[in-house]
């Protein structure tokens, strides 16, 4: 018994960590690379370029699925867009406001240049690599830089660093593994300094992702580990104000997937038997791809749950086994059971239990265990290094983890050339996953953008139906690339009604279907029906108010209900420059209101200067002003700067340098560059007729302008006699 009492004395925080993974703290060993005389420094230096090597192809790449919604849009890159993306739900896509502003910082710093993003990524995770060295020192754990190695290449965290909009993993990450160990320097000596310090670190790293909400759990499961039970003064007290920020965060983030991001609906209707399945599958398959990384890809098969099926039973039940096992080794080993509690506990919030909005499409995701994995690797790496210098030397375990530490590295480059460009990404997840619809229907979202791939989009969509009959958005994106192509609106109003018998409340099926019965002859009606029904179900819905304003422009008598939905859609989005464009060509034509006209195309450029229609039509205001030519002409030559090809405003600028004396053969140079884009533009042919007819010795070549306007466009039949018949009246008899 004395000398019991005597080893307590010399490790008064209890039971060491040897009950763990059989180690003395009293005796830290030397990390795995010690063998080899390198500093840190060096150690450190060598994972950030191991770290920018196995990158190196993403670097490369470009932006990828939704990249283009996280990055930060024209309307919030003020100091004002700022603010709102702090303090307004919706600004941004999710409401990770320590991300977002990261991603504003990086946009002042390198604008669209998407590599500086991809190398912030690649800093970020091998920073906080570093700091999983730093936690296992600290802990005193065998193999902390094999560890770090093994975090900053392995295969599976490919997907957190090469997507940019995944910084969130790789932000809140290095805010998460700094709060771990500043706290558990705070355990040491308990200094207020550290812990304050360590819980605004917290703070970010919830600020940034709130999947890091299971860091004081994480906590509690280290002292356990280290000292065999848990005080509450000394253990718990301190963290229950972090269980509150991390519940309350966590409640909250739920919240807006459900409401704003939309996690809910038929896709997310499972029972509880269901989730338990979904969280033992999960478990085994984000352990699997840990230990065995093969066959990665970005979209994993959308599992069918069916409790009816035996073996989906075997999940769970594997699991359940696994952790008994632990439970009943706890009496003398607690580390394995303290790392399986820690693996499937920051795996919590991706479980299955809360709806979260990818299990849409999948119900796991390689970036949903970016943090979880330390509960594998840090345990697996401090074994291996162990086991290995047991059985050998210690040069020969350092070779053997040189080796497994490069295999990995090889493996990360090969999965990072997947992430080059978002057309390779689809066409490798197709191979993978020949059965995800996704990727098809993203593929098709990506040819719909290049006109001369519009069939290819075409096929995709019809592909990724196939697979999913019921994807009301394939639909719906297949419905646009038909009602593009000449004689098939039929076919794509068809498809926005199969979309809208799949989902009725779709309101952007309503908004599509309104703009393709627009366009029908007769259909004008049906089409105000449309969107006011897009209205009910989504009132804040800006481009519906818009396209309902320019219905309703349409038909006499109802302008003055265009332009209160114009103004319902400023006061939704004052940013939204086509809202200010619409409502200015209204006002242009409503008496007396040719000033707020004026306005409402300056708003429209203010917002987006390279607006060319926006300073096409505000110069033809300035043209129908006294003393405003100098203006309209500087509008025209803004427009044709933005689009050289731009035929009317090569026309209308020919008209008004017409008028200015000595501008005559300017005016002829625009008229003729415009018949040049368009040789079917009955109206420059006869503008051009015009110049011709006032120079002497140039009316055949006005009259042959004038017939050219008049077989394209018989509308000009009046005007084409009389400025023919008065050219020949003018000409003298000799010339008759």
């Amino acid at each position: 018994m004395a000398k019991k009492r005597a080893a307590r004395a010399a490790n008064p925080r209890g039971t060491s960590a040897s009950r763990g993974f059989k180690e003395n703290p009293a005796k830290s060993p030397n990390p795995n690379f010690q063998a080899i005389q390198f500093s840190d420094f060096v150690l450190w230096t060598m994972i950030f370029c191991a770290t920018l090597a196995a990158y190196l192809p993403a670097v490369r790449g470009g932006l990828l699925w939704d990249d283009s919604s996280h990055l930060t849009k024209p309307g919030l890159q003020s100091f004002h867009g700022l603010w709102r993306i702090w303090f307004e739900l919706g600004a941004t896509q999710q409401y990770y406001p320590l991300l977002h502003s990261a991603f504003w910082l990086e946009h002042r710093m390198w604008g669209d240049t998407v590599a500086g993003y991809h190398l912030t990524d690649i800093a970020l995770h091998a920073l906080s690599a570093c700091l999983v060295v730093m936690i296992m020192k600290r802990l005193s754990l065998p193999g902390a830089w094999f560890a770090g190695f093994v975090f900053a290449l392995h295969p599976v965290h490919v997907e957190s660093v090469a997507w940019i909009s995944e910084q969130k993993s790789t932000l809140s990450g290095v805010f998460y593994l700094a709060s771990l160990l500043t706290y558990l320097h705070f355990d040491q000596d308990r200094r207020e300094s550290k812990y304050l310090l360590a819980t605004g670190l917290f703070v970010l790293a919830l600020l940034s992702k709130t999947v890091t909400a299971t860091l004081p759990a994480v906590l509690l499961l280290i002292f356990w580990w280290r000292r065999g039970r848990l005080e509450w003064k000394r253990d718990v007290q301190p963290l229950l104000p972090w269980f509150a920020l991390g519940i309350t965060a966590g409640l909250f983030t739920s919240w807006v997937e459900r409401t704003l991001i939309g996690a809910r609906g038929a896709d997310f209707l499972l029972t509880p038997v269901q989730r338990v399945l979904i969280a033992g599958r999960v478990i085994c398959f984000y352990a699997d791809k840990l230990l065995w990384p093969t066959n990665l890809t970005f979209f994993y098969p959308h599992w069918k749950v069916d409790p009816a099926v035996w073996w989906q039973w075997l999940f769970p039940a594997g699991v359940l086994a696994v952790g008994m096992g632990l439970v009943f080794a706890a009496r003398r080993y607690r580390g394995p059971l303290a790392s399986f509690l820690i693996f499937c506990g920051t795996l919590f919030p991706v479980l299955g239990f809360l709806n979260v909005y990818p299990f849409r499409y999948s119900y796991v995701a390689d970036h949903f265990q970016y943090l979880a994995s330390l509960g594998i690797i840090v345990p697996v790496a401090s074994v291996l290094v162990r086991g290995i210098e047991r059985i050998s030397s210690r040069r020969a375990a350092t070779i053997a983890c040189f080796t497994l530490i490069l295999i990995l590295g090889v493996l990360t480059w090969r999965q990072s050339r997947m992430y080059r460009d978002i057309e390779t990404l689809y066409r490798a997840s197709l191979v993978r996953n020949p059965g995800s619809w996704l990727a098809h229907y993203n593929l098709g979202v990506l040819f719909a953008e290049m006109p001369a791939r519009l069939p290819d989009a075409i096929a995709e969509y019809q592909a990724a139906l196939q697979i999913r009959p019921d994807f009301a958005e394939a639909h719906v994106s297949l419905g646009n690339s038909l009602s593009q192509i000449p004689g098939r609106l039929p076919d794509a109003i068809a498809e926005y009604q199969a979309a809208l018998q799949i989902k009725p409340d779709y309101a952007e099926a309503h908004n599509d279907l309104g703009i393709a019965l627009s366009f029908t002859p007769g259909r004008l009606q049906d089409a105000i029906a449309e969107y006011q029904a897009a209205l009910r179900i989504r009132p804040d819905y800006a481009e519906a108010h818009v396209n309902l304003g320019n219905a309703l422009s349409q038909i006499p008598g109802r302008q003055p209900e265009a332009i209160a939905e114009y103004q319902a859609a400023l006061q939704i989005n004052p940013d939204y420059a086509e809202a200010h464009y619409n409502l200015g060509n209204l006002l242009a034509r409503t008496p007396g209101r040719l000033q707020d006209a004026i306005a409402e195309y300056q708003a429209a450029l203010r917002i987006n200067l390279e607006y060319a229609k926006a300073h096409y039509n505000l110069g033809i205001v300035f043209e129908g002003i006294p003393g405003r030519l100098p203006d309209a002409i500087a509008e025209y030559q803004a427009a044709l700067r933005i689009k050289p090809d731009y035929a009317e405003a090569h026309n209308e600028l020919g008209t008004v340098l017409a008028e200015i004396p000595g501008r005559l053969p300017d005016a002829m140079a625009e008229y003729q560059a415009a018949l040049r884009i368009r040789p079917d533009y009955a109206e420059a042919h006869y503008n051009l007729g015009n110049a011709l007819s006032q120079i002497p010795g140039r009316e055949p070549e006005a009259i042959a302008e004038y017939q050219a306007a008049l077989r394209i466009d018989p509308e000009y039949a009046n005007l084409v006699k009389e400025r023919i018949r008065a050219l020949r009246a003018s000409r003298p008899p000799s010339e008759k």
